[in-house]
């Protein structure tokens, strides 16, 4: 069958994998753990994007009652980071599920011979944490994460870096995510940009952002 694209990136939380639920588990585990309030899943819901390490800041900030440069630059927050991570590996694949068609599509791309990558903001210890707990791994051919690079999403290196391993032209190449990060990181490379209208967006419609097209679920890509 004909290839759609050569080459197709893909965001992972809230894209791939709905991740939110463990990430605000690991978080109240954190909070508690120092004697803070919890968040809710919601709040959880609207940091993510950013990177595991900066939704940690908001969430401390918010339950602490303090501002963002403050925590930053805590002599505690390497200490709490440290909880956090603890944490969070234990609850890695936990609560987290692959959305409708994710499995399914890769495989049917791969058949296809597209080449697929990740590039997310998510620190690469938690990635190949969520990957492999859903047994995705196999099915990439690169992954880029938050640390993967000197500088994340919306910066486009990390596309740039997969136009460039694979040799593929950004016309026959496409970015697929489910926030203004993805899409405004997309358009910074230069690429098609599809969004999915069920992951985390700090709140806001994904239409709001214009990619190319909203698709319901991966599997618009075998159209």
């Amino acid at each position: 069958m004909r290839k759609p694209y050569d080459l197709i990136m893909f965001d992972l939380d809230g894209t791939l994998v709905e991740t939110a639920p463990e990430i605000a588990d690991a978080v109240n585990d954190t909070l508690r753990r120092f004697d803070l309030p919890e968040v809710t899943q919601q709040q959880v819901n609207d940091w993510i994007g950013h990177g595991t390490r900066e939704l940690l800041i908001q969430a401390l900030a918010f339950s602490g009652k303090t501002d963002l440069v403050t925590i930053r630059h805590s002599k505690s927050l390497t200490l709490i980071a440290g909880e956090f991570d603890r944490y969070y590996k234990r609850r890695c694949g936990s609560r987290s599920r692959l959305y409708p068609q994710v499995r399914e599509t890769l495989v049917a791309l791969r058949g296809r011979g597209v080449k697929l990558a990740v590039v997310t903001n998510k620190e690469s210890r938690y990635t190949a944490t969520v990957l492999d707990a859903h047994q995705l791994t196999p099915l990439f051919d690169q992954i880029v994460s938050g640390d993967t690079l000197p500088t994340k999403k919306p910066d486009p290196a990390g596309i740039h870096s997969c136009l460039t391993a694979f040799g593929v032209p950004r016309a026959r190449a496409l970015f697929v995510g489910d926030s203004s990060i993805d899409v405004a990181t997309a358009r910074n490379a230069g690429l098609s940009v599809w969004a999915l209208p069920y992951g985390y967006n700090m709140g806001q419609p994904i239409e709001a952002c214009t990619p190319d097209r909203v698709i319901a679920d991966c599997s618009a890509l075998l159209d």
